[in-house]
């Protein structure tokens, strides 16, 4: 991928500007900050002469809405937002699967293992189905003695066609690698994932994971609550061209849209 310019970003990407936060449509690709070999977001901003606080992050490979700060105030309260878990957050899946329920919980706790790898803090055999509930769990005495970190996720099926799906995902919690892991780990791995598809990942292809939805408080704007929406390109949905149209698209977006944040 070729780096794009600060210029480039804020001319293609904006979603939201005002005196105290940025939004950006962040492409797939490029890390928001901590990038160590190649640029980051950050870094072209403050490149730029513009200084900006990543109020969360999500994946380099992840594309979608990312929320920036423009003072250290502003990231405080921010950040106490997504940490109080008050933030609503929406994710655009495509899986690389069918075969999942309509609606799911994924109740798995995260570990760190060698070489910095987030995966699932118990033996694979070990997950358990509800069926009744379509929650995924496993039992306290089945997990392994690291330290692990509870994450649940919650997702709708919007549709399938026997041999990929769209979701909308929800994160309760905001570990690094949720959403890819918890989906992997339960056989529905995302599509064009390059940490469980090495050929993926070898040829370039892009990951289908979205940022879509940003819901969170402005103090800044007498407390109204600030809903941002990224919708994503037509490359999220190539790989689907044959089975959706645009208007399917547009259909699956409203009905995304309507769903019910999970208590």
């Amino acid at each position: 991928m070729t780096v794009p310019s600060w210029r480039e970003v804020r001319a293609t990407s904006v979603l939201l500007e005002d005196d105290k936060v940025l939004v950006l449509d962040k492409p797939a690709g490029i890390s928001v900050m901590g990038e160590r070999h190649g640029t980051d977001l950050v870094e072209l901003a403050e490149e730029a002469g513009e200084r900006l606080f990543p109020a969360h992050r999500v994946d380099k490979v992840t594309s979608g809405a990312v929320l920036f700060a423009k003072d250290v105030a502003t990231h405080g309260g921010l950040t106490r937002q997504f940490n109080k878990r008050t933030v609503d957050k929406a994710y655009l899946v495509v899986t690389a699967t069918a075969g999942l329920p309509d609606r799911g919980t994924v109740e798995l706790p995260l570990s760190v293992g060698r070489k910095n790898r987030v995966r699932i803090a118990a033996a694979r055999e070990a997950i358990r189905f509800d069926e009744a509930a379509d929650r995924w769990w496993v039992a306290e005495d089945d997990l392994l003695d690291v330290k692990n970190y509870p994450s649940t996720t919650h997702f709708r099926t919007l549709w399938s066609d026997g041999r990929h799906s769209v979701l909308v995902a929800r994160p309760v919690t905001g570990r690094r690698h949720q959403i890819r892991v918890h989906l992997a780990w339960i056989g529905h791995p995302i599509l064009g994932d390059p940490l469980f598809d090495k050929a993926a990942a070898a040829a370039g292809l892009r990951t289908h994971l979205h940022s879509w939805r940003l819901g969170f408080d402005a103090s800044w704007r007498d407390g109204s609550r600030v809903d941002v929406v990224a919708d994503p390109d037509d490359g999220f949905w190539g790989p689907l061209a044959g089975a959706l149209s645009a208007e399917d698209v547009a259909r699956l977006l409203r009905e995304g849209a309507t769903l019910p944040r999970p208590a």
